[in-house]
């Protein structure tokens, strides 16, 4: 073969691979740009010269790539009753909204803590794993306590555990996540918030909304909780209508649990992150 004919010759051959690559990248870089963009109302606390909390809201827009729901230990069985029918009536909601989120491109993140060896062969718990190692900018605590430096004390008394249920004392009953909370092959289920920072890190993930239960305990402490998205750079929100509070009215401030969850709630938005509703995942794009 003639140098000329050989050139032409691996011209050819590779411009085989190359076009298709080009038209490859093209096509992603399209999609990129016309990804439709999640637009959340989001709520805030700011306190003003007179000390006075007042509410602020503000408009989020997240691309769904970049964002993912994590659902925070919304066990099949709780070993507070009241907590566990909470949990039972609030679970369906959920599924609707991932529902909904998933379909836009959302992440779909399931934490049912202490359980997820019930989970082991499940594609969505080997998904995670796969994911390489990633170093945060600090690092990920097991369990973030009340920070003093950063916030202000709990508003509400849940020193008795919160249970409002006569007869409950703690102990470990749960076994899985409830049942009602569909989890798909294309979500991932973890415990860990290294685990989950990998994850993140690898599908580029920057936007995080929780969920779940029980907001004064388990969604602000968890290592996948509120404080630790918030300390390793993530934009935060709480999916204030889909959570649930260990408080018991027969406690300080001596309101009703629904209040008591509305303080808490209150709280987060003040110190940590805004929150959102639910339906601004539903509604069109």
């Amino acid at each position: 073969m003639t140098p000329g004919k050989s050139f032409t010759f691996t011209f050819i051959f590779l411009l085989q691979f190359l076009v298709p690559a080009c038209q490859q990248t093209h096509r992603d870089q399209i999609k990129s740009n016309s990804e439709e963009t999640l637009a959340l109302n989001a709520r805030s606390q700011i306190v003003n010269p007179e000390k006075v909390s007042e509410e602020h809201f503000d408009t989020l827009v997240w691309k769904p790539s970049e964002t993912a729901i994590i659902i925070c230990d919304m066990w099949d069985i709780h070993w507070c009753d009241s907590a566990t029918k909470r949990v039972a009536a609030m679970a369906p909601k959920i599924n609707e909204m991932i529902k909904e989120a998933r379909s836009k491109g959302v992440t779909i993140v399931h934490a049912p803590s202490g359980t997820i060896d019930f989970y082991k062969e499940h594609p969505a718990r080997q998904r995670v794993l796969t994911a390489p190692f990633a170093k945060p900018p600090i690092p990920i605590q097991p369990w973030y306590h009340l920070d003093s430096l950063s916030e202000g004390p709990l508003p509400v008394d849940d020193t008795d555990e919160g249970c409002d249920a006569p007869n409950n004392s703690p102990k470990g009953v749960w076994t899985q996540q409830i049942s009602s909370i569909r989890i798909d092959d294309m979500d991932i289920i973890s415990d860990d918030g290294q685990e989950i920072y990998n994850y993140f890190a690898q599908q580029g993930i920057r936007n995080v909304a929780i969920c779940g239960v029980h907001t004064n305990m388990c969604v602000l402490g968890r290592s996948f909780g509120i404080r630790g998205q918030t300390k390793v750079g993530k934009n935060v929100v709480l999916i204030r209508d889909m959570t649930d509070s260990m408080y018991n009215p027969e406690m300080p401030p001596f309101v009703s649990h629904a209040e008591g969850t509305e303080k808490i709630v209150e709280h987060i938005e003040t110190y940590w992150c805004p929150s959102i509703l639910s339906s601004d995942f539903m509604k069109p794009s």
